[in-house]
């Protein structure tokens, strides 16, 4: 466990945080300023509970009920029937990361002092994450609006006390069990808390701050295999030269050029396309690799904007806003008033998760082309079929690409936006939903798939390369380290047939972890 701490305070967090407190456990604290923000916007709670007009989320029913009073006897009854009914979700369990990412960020905008929550029941949100006790939560019961409802309500079952929780040795138990082993009082929920604690993006939010941080590596990635694959073919290099992507200044295209270009330098293969069967420009998948590659970064880039923006925000239904007179449907009490609003719909969030797919799928698609014209004698200019050892005897990586080529189908269908689709709810009062959490749960598997596809074409490419070494032709230094560090990783070089699995997955966790990245990167210097 990451023994670093993260302070929550009121204005929001960075996507380094949410990473940090997800993946490598580190420790949450509150600031003085989030306990006092929490302090006095349940002042403003407090005040309007006594009063006798109703108000939404403090004295009413919920969603297509609202319009029913609560009598203040039947308020606490209220709020915990709402965690309760609205955990309703199904199917296998979501990763521990995932879990961590959405109570993290719950707990973002409740101290924001936007949420009318207790001091103490944010505090316990805290707990459970320093604890590393992990509420279980389904696959389905979200549809990104009215926040992710369903999973944020396993998350408060277990702040209740109720349900079911993972510990930290990855055990399963009853959550009143786990909250007394560590020594955690369960919350009695009081007026407009337990809704509080459901209403918000956090789901989604958090998959996809954690994707970018994956799609970083995996472009960069992308860029050093496609490097590598352009020198195996013999490729020329000059379609990467700067003056050339100054004249269509997309940012992430020139950025992909110079990984490339740096990757490639020093190689004695580039400039040989003329040498045995003259062409006068290498194919799409290799010429245009950093047009491709590059739009991806752009992209990722806007998704970045996004995931900042949501960052920085404060989504609740209704929200608590200090001073002023409402001008809606809001209750106003002297220092703060309640407001109904539409800022937990994830569209927003959706939509660019329904982007990363549609980019990812297409980089895969690139590579896996590119790795195909390295199997293939007709178009490797030299490199034998399948780059096998004994072609005929051997098959080589031949089975290699089917499986690239099956996650490269597989991507194509993740790549349908769920975003654009919406089913209504809740008795037609939520009529338009987001499906930001189904956007969310597709891009981790086409996130996970990449990884895969960009693994199976590094393992061509370097393979091709050490072909081309032996030919007595000279890699570039760039890509010699990152041969040396695949096979020290345990995927092999060329030779006979052999079990190869064991060496696909030695490639993919050597992509994933970003160690084809840290490779290459002492001769080149850093790569964006």
């Amino acid at each position: 466990m990451d023994m670093h701490t993260v302070v929550v305070g009121t204005s929001g967090t960075t996507a380094e945080d949410v990473v940090a407190v997800a993946r490598h456990g580190a420790r949450v604290e509150l600031s003085a300023a989030a306990v006092e923000a929490l302090a006095a916007a349940r002042l403003i709670v407090d005040a309007l509970a006594a009063k006798p007009e109703p108000v939404y989320g403090v004295s009413t029913g919920f969603g297509a009920l609202a319009s029913r009073h609560i009598s203040p006897e039947l308020r606490a009854q209220l709020q915990r029937n709402i965690v309760r009914s609205h955990a309703a979700g199904m199917g296998p369990r979501v990763e521990r990361e995932v879990v961590r990412a959405l109570m993290f960020l719950r707990l973002k905008t409740v101290a924001s002092g936007h949420t009318g929550v207790r001091p103490e029941v944010a505090q316990t949100m805290a707990d459970l994450l320093n604890a590393g006790i992990t509420p279980v939560v389904h696959e389905y019961g979200s549809l990104g609006c009215s926040g992710d409802l369903a999973p944020l309500s396993h998350c408060a079952l277990t702040l209740m006390g109720e349900g079911d929780a993972e510990g930290p040795d990855g055990t399963v138990r009853p959550a009143g069990e786990l909250l007394a082993a560590h020594g955690i009082t369960p919350v009695e929920l009081r007026e407009k808390e337990g809704l509080a604690l459901l209403n918000g993006t956090d789901g989604m939010l958090g998959m996809l701050v954690m994707a970018l941080a994956d799609l970083k590596n995996l472009y960069t990635s992308a860029d050093i295999t496609a490097a590598l694959s352009l020198e195996a073919l013999l490729g020329t290099d000059k379609v990467l030269a700067p003056e050339l992507h100054a004249i269509r200044p997309h940012p992430g295209q020139g950025v992909s050029a110079d990984n490339m270009l740096r990757v490639l330098a020093g190689s004695g293969l580039t400039g040989h396309h003329q040498d045995d069967a003259p062409r006068v420009q290498d194919a799409y998948s290799v010429r245009c690799a950093p047009q491709v590659n590059g739009a991806g970064r752009d992209t990722l880039d806007y998704a970045a904007v996004v995931a900042g923006r949501e960052l920085a925000s404060s989504i609740d239904n209704p929200v608590v806003l200090r001073g002023g007179t409402s001008r809606s449907s809001g209750a106003e009490n002297g220092g703060g008033r309640v407001e109904s609003n539409g800022n937990f719909h994830g569209a927003p969030v959706a939509y660019v998760l329904d982007f990363l797919a549609i980019v990812a799928a297409d980089l895969g698609s690139i590579c896996e082309r590119r790795t195909d014209r390295l199997l293939d004698k007709n178009r490797s200019h030299g490199l034998p079929p399948f780059l096998a050892d004994d072609a005929g005897v051997d098959s080589g990586l031949m089975i290699a690409q089917y499986t690239q080529a099956a996650l490269v189908s597989e991507m194509k269908r993740l790549a349908v936006p769920a975003s654009a689709d919406s089913i209504p709810s809740s008795a037609m009062q939520e009529d338009h939903v987001s499906m930001g959490w189904s956007a969310a749960r597709k891009l981790r598997t086409a996130v996970d798939n990449l990884a895969r596809i960009v693994a199976v074409e590094l393992y061509a490419a370097t393979r091709a390369v050490e072909i081309r070494a032996a030919q007595g032709l000279t890699p570039a230094p760039a890509s010699q380290a990152a041969v040396a560090a695949l096979r020290a990783a345990g995927a092999e070089g060329p030779g006979p047939d052999r079990f190869l699995a064991p060496d696909l997955a030695a490639a993919d966790t050597f992509v994933r972890e970003g160690r084809l990245v840290a490779a290459v990167e002492p001769v080149t210097g850093p790569l964006a």
